[in-house]
């Protein structure tokens, strides 16, 4: 059984609902397991959670042997007033660029020359 996530302290500007929205959006077939562990959450929360986006019409479900395939009802409007218009697809589309421009930033980080000073070559 896999170890319980470190809880986080303080508050956050995404809620657990929109990570495990974004995780789901990532991999439709993912399983609660994983989603747990990329939302640093326990399964049991991730549950209610998905319970919940499924009851707000948010998320479907169909099962596929024994996993599950999970569908985003994307053209849904977000619940909180101040969102009033907007799609659950606009989300996770900045959600998805976010994570794309952060990913690209740290493969250029990665492929980057190391600027460390020799001590044979400092001046």
């Amino acid at each position: 059984m896999g170890a319980v996530p470190e809880p986080h302290i303080g508050w956050t500007f995404l809620t657990n609902h929109a990570r495990v929205l974004a995780a789901i959006a990532d991999d439709p077939a993912t399983r609660i397991r994983d989603i747990a562990a990329r939302c640093r959450l326990t399964e049991r929360a991730v549950q209610k959670i998905v319970a919940d986006l499924e009851g707000g019409g948010y998320l479907s479900h169909t099962r596929q042997g024994r996993s599950n395939a999970y569908r985003i009802e994307a053209g849904t409007i977000l619940r909180h007033p101040a969102e009033s218009g907007l799609e659950v697809a606009e989300l996770l589309t900045f959600l998805v660029q976010h994570d794309d421009e952060r990913s690209e930033g740290s493969r250029r980080l990665q492929a980057a020359p190391s600027h460390t000073s020799d001590p044979d070559t400092a001046p």
